[in-house]
């Protein structure tokens, strides 16, 4: 397959460019070239600027070429927070959710991310594949190039090496990448209930240094009634002294001080923060942990959104991302996403951006690689049906992604479905 490919005349190209994440104001430059082109060799990107000017230095016959005239072209989408992996569905459960019930009630009397570990751990290996790689098509029909994939529907050794597994098995041969999260602090199983301190235990002695390298990531749902922020601090801090990465599910039904500790333990991430205090803020964008924001789990929860206004205005690093799972968002829209974060959260459409590119991949880690229109990162691009990224809002809960780019090679084209 070739993987040389020139992209030209592109009415804008936005690079989202850099090599870390943006904070507060920076959130904004998302550095436009009109008319521009991009020259890709070996899935990897070697030139971008004025078109003119870079068609005069290559000879076209030597590429595969994609006329972009009227088309704006963006880095492939990073959705840094999902839970795509896992049996079964919660559909009677939101209904419940429309009539008055709260998903912490819901979750009191067994339904919730319990109802889906049963599902999870009945499910085979070949059949979490199987259901992941459909999912996957679907979000990369959206623009994303890259996702994080969260286990923690098995709250047990074997079903979170299985999710992972999976996720293992689908990164090596779906064209969108796969960020692996441990997550068996999700919340506690049937058979420990009542014994949280015991399944914190469990976590950190046996379970986490067996899948130390097979997840990039360990995640804790830190809130009122699941992981206290002692229990939290206790598994991350061991996560840490395996190596592994953190982030947390923060401050997302209670101002439990989840933003807190994702500074003080230096988080890549800290995630959720619908009820994030002014001092989580103040301490998020202080040590420059990244505040990735789930607007559509806050719309099918008909919650008050996370203030991301207040955020960028004080200087946090804003990253956008899904929370696609079975449960409190059975939603992997972006078209939703940006629409949600642009209409009810008053973020503008460049924050939305690079929210969802450039902080995407810094939520990840993956910002030296991916998230922007550089040269030597990957050649992980997205080509818009219209000729400017206005139109991503203003074409309100749309798919307007025409064409999908990942390592240089054409895996998505709208016009040949």
């Amino acid at each position: 397959m070739n993987k040389n490919m020139i992209i030209k005349n592109a009415s804008e190209v936005v690079t989202c460019s850099g090599f870390k994440a943006k904070q507060g104001k920076d959130m904004q430059n998302i550095g436009v070239i009109e008319k521009g082109a991009i020259v890709i060799e070996n899935g990897i990107i070697k030139d971008v600027g004025d078109s003119k000017a870079i068609l005069e230095r290559v000879n076209e016959k030597d590429y595969e070429v994609i006329d972009a005239s009227n088309k704006a072209v963006l880095p492939g989408f990073v959705d840094s927070h999902t839970h795509f992996i896992f049996g079964g569905y919660r559909a009677e459960e939101f209904s419940w959710r429309l009539r008055g019930d709260s998903y912490m009630s819901i979750m009191e009397r067994g339904g919730g991310i319990v109802n889906t570990v049963k599902s999870t751990r009945e499910a085979s290996l070949d059949e979490l594949i199987a259901f992941g790689k459909e999912r996957l098509d679907s979000m990369f029909q959206f623009g994303v190039t890259t996702v994080e994939g969260k286990s923690g529907y098995g709250l047990d050794y074997n079903t979170e090496m299985k999710q992972l597994k999976a996720m293992d098995e689908l990164d090596k041969n779906h064209p969108v990448d796969i960020v692996k999260t441990f997550l068996g602090a999700h919340a506690v199983p049937a058979e420990y209930k009542g014994r949280t301190e015991e399944y914190v235990d469990f976590i950190i002695k046996d379970v986490l240094p067996k899948v130390k390298d097979s997840a990039e990531f360990c995640d804790v749902f830190c809130e009122k009634n699941v992981f206290s922020i002692e229990q939290s601090r206790k598994i991350l801090n061991s996560a840490k002294a395996l190596g592994m990465n953190i982030k947390l599910h923060a401050d997302e039904i209670v101002a439990l001080g989840g933003a807190e500790l994702a500074a003080e333990l230096g988080a890549v991430s800290a995630d959720h923060l619908l009820q994030c205090s002014d001092k989580g803020i103040k301490d998020m964008a202080e040590s420059g942990v990244v505040a990735t924001l789930l607007p559509c789990t806050a719309f099918s929860l008909k919650e008050n959104y996370a203030r991301g206004r207040k955020m960028i205005d004080n200087g946090c690093a804003v990253a956008l991302a899904t929370d696609f799972n079975p449960g409190s968002c059975f939603t992997n829209s972006i078209p939703l996403l940006i629409a949600l974060a642009c209409i009810h959260m008053n973020l503008t459409i460049e924050e939305v951006i690079t929210a969802l590119t450039i902080n995407g991949a810094a939520a990840l880690k993956k910002e030296d690689t991916i998230g922007s229109i550089d040269i030597g990162k990957k050649a992980d691009i997205v080509i818009l049906k219209y000729l400017s990224y206005k139109f991503l809002p203003y074409n309100a809960g749309v798919n307007i992604v025409e064409k999908v780019i990942k390592n240089g090679e054409l895996v998505w084209n709208k016009s040949n479905r």
